[in-house]
C-alpha cells in the first residue's frame, strides 16, 4: 500500500490546441503518479507526464465507452489509495458539461484530497480562435452554453428558451440534434440569424462551416463536419467576416 497521500486533482486541458492549457495545469500533471484522461485531450499534454506514472484512457468517442462513469469514479479511488495523486485530465474546462464536479462529490466519501485546475473551455475559446466573440457592444448582450443533449438523450429545453432570446446562443454535444436545432430557430422566425460550427476547434485539422441557420445544414454537409464541434448562433457570427476583411486588407498592403 502507498504512503502517498491519496488526492485527486480535476484538471481543465483546455480546448484543444496543446498550448492552451495553465502552467497550473502541466505542474499538476507533472506531480502525478496516476492520469486518467479524456478522448477530447491533446495526447501531446502527456508528454509532461512522468515516465513513472500511470496513464490510462477513459475516454469515450460517438457512444463508444472505454469506461462507464461509475467505474472511473471507482477508479480513481483505487488508484488513489494505491499511489497517491491521481489527475483526472478533462478537455475544455472539468467544471462545463465535463462531470468534474460528480468525480469529486463521490470520491471526497472515501476521504480523499480533492483539488480542481479550471481550464479554458472551448465554449468561448473555439469561437474566439475564429474571430468570433460570443457579447460586442450593441450586437449581443449575453450568451447561453448549453448542452445539446440530456441524459435521456433528448433536445435540451434551454434550447427552445435561448432561440426566444437575443443572445448568442452556444450549443455544445450537439452535433446529432442539428436539424432539431435548427427547426427550433427556425420556428421562432429565425431561419436568416448567422449561424457557425466548428469541428476540432483550436487544432491543426480544424473545419469551419458559416452560413445561417436555414443554410447550415446544406454546409455541413458538404464539408463533411461531424463531433466533436461547436455550434454558435446569432450576429456575432458576421464579426469573423469582418475581421477576414480586414486580416485580407493588410496582407494586400504588406
Amino acid at each position: 500500500m502507498s504512503t502517498k497521500t491519496p488526492k485527486l486533482t480535476v484538471v481543465g486541458a483546455g480546448p484543444g490546441d496543446k498550448d492552451l492549457i495553465t502552467l497550473k495545469a502541466i505542474k499538476a500533471i507533472e506531480s502525478a503518479n496516476v492520469i486518467l484522461y479524456d478522448a477530447l485531450i491533446n495526447d501531446e499534454l502527456l508528454a509532461y507526464a512522468s515516465k513513472e506514472a500511470e496513464l490510462i484512457f477513459v475516454g469515450k468517442r460517438k457512444g463508444c465507452y472505454a469506461f462507464q462513469q461509475v467505474q472511473i469514479n471507482e477508479l480513481i479511488v483505487e488508484k488513489a489509495k494505491q499511489k497517491g495523486h491521481v489527475v483526472r485530465l478533462k478537455g475544455g474546462d472539468p467544471f462545463i458539461f465535463g462531470r468534474g464536479a460528480e468525480e469529486i462529490d463521490y470520491v471526497r466519501q472515501f476521504g480523499l484530497e480533492t483539488y480542481v485546475v479550471p481550464g479554458i473551455t472551448s465554449a468561448i475559446a473555439v469561437p474566439a480562435y475564429q474571430g468570433i466573440p460570443l457579447t460586442k457592444r450593441n450586437v449581443s448582450e449575453s450568451f447561453w452554453v448549453i448542452t445539446a443533449t440530456t441524459k435521456n438523450h433528448q433536445l435540451s429545453t434551454d434550447v427552445p428558451l435561448a432561440a426566444k432570446s437575443t443572445a448568442t446562443v452556444v450549443i455544445l454535444m450537439g452535433m446529432h440534434k442539428l436539424h432539431e436545432i435548427v427547426k427550433v430557430f427556425t420556428k421562432e422566425n429565425k431561419q436568416d440569424t448567422p449561424m457557425a460550427i466548428i469541428q476540432n476547434g483550436t487544432r491543426d485539422d480544424e473545419k469551419v462551416a458559416i452560413g445561417t441557420v436555414s443554410t447550415i445544414e446544406v454546409l455541413v454537409a458538404q464539408k463533411e463536419l461531424a463531433a466533436p464541434a461547436i455550434i454558435v448562433i446569432g450576429d456575432v457570427v458576421k464579426e469573423r467576416a469582418i475581421l477576414d476583411t480586414v486580416y485580407k486588407a493588410l496582407a494586400v498592403k504588406e
